[in-house]
C-alpha cells in the first residue's frame, strides 16, 4: 500500500483514496459484517521513519473523506462504527500470542480493529497533503470463534463497495 498510494498521489495527480477492505474486529462490540471507517490507525512498524524520520505510529484518516463517507452510509440507510484500528505486519489469526499483542497497544487509543494497509496509505497522505480514507468489514474477531467463509466475504463486501463509490461521487 505504501508503494502504491505514494504513486498513485505523486506520478498520477491522485488526491483522495479510499480503501475498501476488511479487518479483524478485536472488542464484543464488533460482529461479523459490521462496516468500519477508521478514524486513526496505530502500527509497531516504522514506515515512517523509513519514509521520513519521523517517529510516528498513529496517523488519522481525511476527516473530508470520511465526512463524504458518512453522509454516504446516511443517504443510503448503512450503519458504520467509526473508529480505530491497529495495521499490523502479520495476519493476527496467525500470531503466536495475540494477547500479548494486544497488551502492547496504547490503551488510550482504543482500538477496535485490524487490518494491515491503512497506516502507509494515511501516512502517505499525510506527507503529501493528500486525502486518504479507510472502510472496513469485519471478517473475523478475536472474541468470537467465527469467521466468514470465502463464499460469504465473496458476496458480503457488497454493502461497503457500494458505500465506497457512492462516497467516490459526491
Amino acid at each position: 500500500m505504501g508503494i502504491y498510494s505514494y504513486e498513485l498521489f505523486t506520478e498520477y495527480e491522485v488526491d483522495n483514496i479510499i480503501r475498501l477492505g476488511s479487518c479483524g474486529g478485536y472488542t464484543k462490540d464488533l460482529n461479523l459484517f459490521d462496516l468500519v471507517l477508521v478514524d486513526n490507525t496505530y502500527t509497531e512498524s516504522n514506515y515512517a521513519f523509513s519514509m521520513n524520520n519521523e517517529d510516528c505510529h498513529y496517523v488519522s484518516s481525511s476527516k473530508l473523506l470520511n465526512e463524504k463517507i458518512e453522509k454516504a452510509a446516511s443517504k443510503l440507510s448503512i450503519p458504520l462504527v467509526q473508529a480505530n484500528t491497529m495495521c499490523g505486519e502479520a495476519f493476527d489469526r496467525y500470531m503466536t500470542d495475540m494477547k500479548k499483542t494486544l497488551s502492547r497497544i496504547p490503551k488510550e487509543y482504543n482500538i477496535v480493529g485490524a487490518e494491515m494497509e491503512a497506516f502507509s496509505l494515511f501516512y502517505n497522505a499525510k506527507l503529501l497533503n493528500k486525502n486518504a480514507s479507510c472502510l472496513l468489514t469485519v471478517v473475523d474477531s478475536y472474541y468470537y470463534d467465527s469467521m466468514v467463509t470465502a463464499e460469504e466475504r465473496q458476496n458480503s463486501l457488497d454493502k461497503m463497495i457500494k458505500l465506497g463509490l457512492e462516497s467516490a461521487i459526491l
